[in-house]
Formats: C-alpha cells, structure tokens, sequence
C-alpha cells in the first residue's frame, strides 16, 4: 500500500511539471516563474472551456472570474493596499465619459491655479478581459498619476461577448471626445496640449486606432499630443510574420490564442482558426486585399534584417474561397490600425512604442513604428531583447519580473520627458 502510494505521488509530481515545463528561449529571465504563471493560466482557460461545455457558464466569464481570483491572491500577498502604496495620495473617482464608464485618477499635487498633463489610458485583454479597476492595471494607472502629476482615465470599454467590434472601439473614441472637450479638460484642470492616449496589447489597438481618428478629424479642437502604445496588436492578415513564426508558443500570448481573440472580436465563426494560422484568409486570391494593402504589411520590407532573420513569408496562392466576407472588419483601420495609408498615419502625434523579442506581436509594432517614421512622424521605438507579451503586468510583487519593472520605469520615463 505504501509503495502505491509512492508510485502514485511520484506519477503525478511528474505530471505536473510535464504540464508546467515549456522551453523558454534561454535570454528569458526567471524563466520557472514564467512557466508557473502560464501554466496557471493555461489551466485557467482549458478549465473554462470545460465548465463551459457543461452547460455551468461563458467561457470568457469563467475566465474573467478566475483571474479576479488571481488577483485577490495577489493583493492579499502583496500585503499593500492603496492606503500603503505607490500613488496613495491620489484621488480615485469612478464616472462616465458620455456614458462609458472610466475611473479618474487625480494627483495629489497640482491643480490648484496650475494646469496638468492627463493620460487616457485602455487596458489590454484580447478585447475580452482585463479591467483598469483591479489588479496591476490600478497599480500602473495609479503609480502614473502619482509620479508624472497627471490626470489619468481608465477607461472601462464594453468587452466581448458581451459586445463585438466596432463597439469596443467605439466606447474608447466616444470617452476620448468626451475628455478632449473644453470644458472637460477644464473641469479637470488638464492642459489641452499635454494629453496622451496609451494602451497595451488589445489596449495599444484601440489607442492607436482612436489617435488616427482624431488626428484625422479636421472638426477636432483639442488632439492627443501623444500616443504610447505597448506591445499592440495592429493587424490580422498575417500570422506568419518572424515574430508569430519564432514565438507561436511562448508565454504568456500563444498563436493560436491570439487568432482566437482576433475571431471573437470580428464576429467570425472559431471553425476558422487553422484558416487563419495558416494565411489562407490573406491568399492572393482574395482580390479585396490589394497590392498596396499587401505593402502596408509586408515584413520583407519594414523590419529590419535582425528582426527578419531567416524567416521566409507564408503566402497562399489560392485560400478559401470567400473568407474575407466571414471576417467582418478584417480589412477596416478602426480594427487594424497598421493598414491605414500614410495620408492619416502622417497626421498621428509623436509615438512611443514598446515591443519584446518573445512576443508574437513584436512585428506588429516593429513595422507600425516603421511606417510612422515613413509618414513623417518623432517615433521612439523602446525594445526589450529580453521581454515577454504582457511584462508590463509583471511589475509588482508578489508576480513581479524583473523585465517588468524595467519595462514599467521605461514608460513612466518616455511619458515624463515627452508628455
């Protein structure tokens, strides 16, 4: 019986680190910790698509529960609440912004005859997850009000399934004019010159999509000064760039993860998934993707030999017939920012973009940050050899990464000299 017991302790101590243990590219930092966080995720999903199966609720919901969950855990370990923390002086306000709910945090200096900087900030989460209430993203929002003495808004979007797009976006460009209004910005003591729209992942897409089309909107009387995006996601016609080719399974945004987003979002039915890891969706068939659409993505050309490698590009002769129209928004800007011609992308703020070498959105915002320089525009591109998709979370204890808190210092830093 005790050998038994043994036996069966050992077989399942082995199983568990078989289901933890991924190779990790070796310039990776605390790399057991990165897979204890991955796996604890992974299991978090597969564990939601199974309750979801049995009838016990949404797999997004299930998900989102579980990570609330995550983060209490955090916040208990932590030991630190607001009271105690970084940014415990600022003011936190919840409202909306022409019926989009946002959370206002105001520093505690300033304001007082003087006029302040302000961030519109939108939280990252495959345009299904996340909130700016809880968890590092009220860390982040909070530490940035503190030490760069702005207003910043959070700004709580409308999430999938619950919506799809254009309302995510339309949500963040709707809060956007709001703030950027006269009177709002004056209720807030904000200076009009001084505003910025950042976001990471998901986040980093809106932002960007909503600075072209304010910076486009000739009505406009206030634009953003800037926009700082973080690791965005920019397009959804290539899969196959270096990026998603080198890091298709590394923590913590897998491939076929990121393709399942992107599905959800644009209304399209998850059996085509393998159509779009594969390119076939972008097949040169497919005559609404033009030549010059085509260029507006095309690695071979915007990065650079480093970030090319030895990759070849996936190009599809013939694909799927009539797929394009099952992917509704495929090919709009509001959706992919990095397909807008250089007439709008010339007419965006000076740009700071972060990117990591492990993430496969790395070339998203390598080739977007080419393409503004291109278009005439101050682009300060902030690389991390040794980051991963969604760092910038990492950067508080008791989950905190050391590239985290570099990643985090590096856009404090960047807003603090530009802004």
């Amino acid at each position: 019986m005790r050998l038994v017991s043994v036996v069966v302790l050992f077989s399942l101590t082995v199983a568990v680190a078989y289901y933890i243990y991924i190779p990790l590219p070796a310039a990776i930092q605390e790399p057991w910790k990165l897979m204890l966080l991955d796996a604890t995720f992974r299991a978090s999903m597969q564990g939601a698509v199974v309750m979801h199966w049995l009838g016990l609720g949404h797999h997004i919901a299930l998900i989102r529960r579980f990570t609330e969950g995550f983060e209490d855990v955090a916040k208990v370990l932590g030991g630190s609440g607001p009271a105690r923390g970084p940014g415990s002086g600022v003011r936190v306000s919840d409202t909306t912004f022409d019926g989009v709910p946002v959370r206002v945090y105001e520093p505690p200096a300033g304001g007082e005859g003087q006029l302040r900087r302000a961030v519109m900030f939108l939280h990252g989460g495959g345009w299904a997850l996340g909130t700016g209430k809880k968890g590092s993203y009220n860390q982040i929002t909070r530490l940035m009000s503190d030490e760069l003495n702005a207003v910043v808004v959070s700004v709580e979007y409308r999430l999938y399934p619950e919506v799809r797009f254009p309302k995510q976006y339309s949500d963040c460009l709707s809060a956007a004019k709001y703030f950027l209004s006269a009177e709002v910005l004056a209720r807030y003591a904000v200076d009009p010159q001084r505003v910025a729209v950042s976001g990471d992942s998901a986040g980093g897409n809106l932002a960007a999509a909503i600075a072209q089309q304010i910076s486009a909107d000739d009505s406009a009387s206030v634009r953003f000064s800037v926009q700082a995006l973080i690791y965005p996601v920019l397009q959804a016609l290539d899969f196959n760039t270096p990026s998603y080719q080198r890091n298709y399974a590394v923590p913590i945004l897998h491939r076929p993860l990121m393709v399942q987003f992107w599905l959800q979002y644009l209304s399209a039915d998850p059996s085509l998934l393998p159509v779009l890891l594969a390119n076939n969706h972008s097949s040169l068939h497919q005559s609404d993707i033009t030549p010059d659409l085509r260029a507006r993505l095309d690695w071979t050309v915007l990065l650079s030999a480093k970030h090319r490698k030895n990759y070849k590009p996936v190009v599809v002769e013939t694909g799927s017939e009539g797929v394009v129209k099952k992917l509704p928004g495929l090919l709009d800007v509001r959706a992919s920012p990095l397909l807008a011609g250089p007439e709008i992308l010339g007419k965006c703020p000076r740009t700071y973009i972060l990117t990591c070498e492990y993430d496969v959105l790395r070339d998203d915002g390598l080739m977007y940050a080419r393409r503004l320089q291109d278009a005439g525009v101050a682009v300060t591109s902030d690389h991390y050899d040794d980051g991963f998709h969604g760092c910038l979370s990492f950067a508080f204890w008791p989950f905190s990464f050391n590239v985290g808190e570099r990643v985090l210092r590096g856009y404090i830093n960047w807003l603090q000299e530009n802004l």
